[in-house]
């Protein structure tokens, strides 16, 4: 018996681009119509993260769902001539990307959402640029970090560097959470390339840290809402927390069972937290 394919709703494709005097080749999925969402993946990983959302018509009725792999992530390879240079994200090197990626890709006013090294750099741009955004979405993002494992273990010939970051996160997802989310969230971690958790770990532990100016950031101008995981060790509630308290009318939710991968380790209870904060969203720009 032949069976029909049932094709999901995303869209795949590459964007060339030049950010930094350096030209990328960027992998970009995304589904739906209306209000540009930009999302952002965690360290070391892609936008699979983002599939569930991706999938979701109700949230893609009202909203552009735009996921882009980094460069040196997923389906987007390393410059021409990364064998010569050890990858390093940098606060300046991510909001460019981040710019020069909604540029040519010509969006108005769009929404970011980011996690985790995501969600810090959305804060950033808040910022730096807050008249460009609709607003930003913060999972699992501060305004000062503290490192907390030793990331030379994250590249070394001796070990394998993925199964390592997948060891490393895999406490930071929610006990609660289903087995086959779970299990998909660390191989993303485990199919990273060697040393590129560790080189984002730079921005996301050192780099990033911005506390004395993020209370700067005018809400009225680019709302800012965090989302939190009560069991993220990392970003913790409390870290997200002292960031709102910083950042004068942002909006904090700590999430309920869920960690630092809500979008990927237990989508449909995430999806509960996201539809307010979009309708609402939304609502404002009506």
């Amino acid at each position: 018996m032949r069976m029909e394919p049932c094709y999901e709703p995303i869209i795949g494709r590459y964007c060339n681009l030049e950010t930094a005097g350096i030209e990328h080749r960027i992998y970009v999925e995304e589904a739906g119509e209306g209000i540009p969402l930009v999302c952002l993946h965690t360290a070391g990983a892609d936008n699979r993260q983002f599939r569930h959302l991706l999938c979701d018509e109700e949230i893609t009725n009202t909203y552009r769902v735009i996921a882009f792999d980094a460069p040196w992530h997923g389906k987007s390879n390393p410059p021409v001539g990364w064998q010569n240079d050890d990858y390093q994200l940098t606060s300046d090197g991510y909001k460019e990307l981040v710019q020069s990626f909604c540029s040519a890709l010509d969006l108005d006013q769009p929404v970011l959402m980011g996690c985790s090294m995501g969600g810090r750099i959305v804060l950033h741009l808040a910022l730096a640029a807050p008249d460009d955004y609709r607003a930003v979405i913060a999972l699992e993002g501060a305004d000062r970090l503290q490192p907390y494992y030793d990331t030379s273990w994250l590249n070394r010939p001796d070990v394998h560097g993925g199964m390592v970051s997948a060891g490393f996160v895999s406490g930071q997802i929610a006990p609660e959470s289903p087995s086959e989310y779970r299990w998909e969230t660390l191989w993303g971690y485990m199919q990273s390339g060697p040393g590129i958790f560790k080189g984002d770990l730079y921005f996301y532990w050192q780099d990033g840290d911005f506390d004395d100016r993020s209370g700067k950031i005018d809400t009225d101008r680019c709302p800012v809402y965090l989302l939190s995981g009560e069991y993220d060790n990392s970003c913790t509630p409390e870290r997200a927390q002292a960031t709102a308290e910083r950042i004068k009318g942002s909006k904090l939710t700590v999430m309920e069972g869920l960690g630092h991968f809500p979008m990927s380790e237990n989508p449909a209870l995430f999806r509960e937290h996201l539809l307010p904060v979009l309708e609402e969203i939304a609502l404002g720009s009506e």
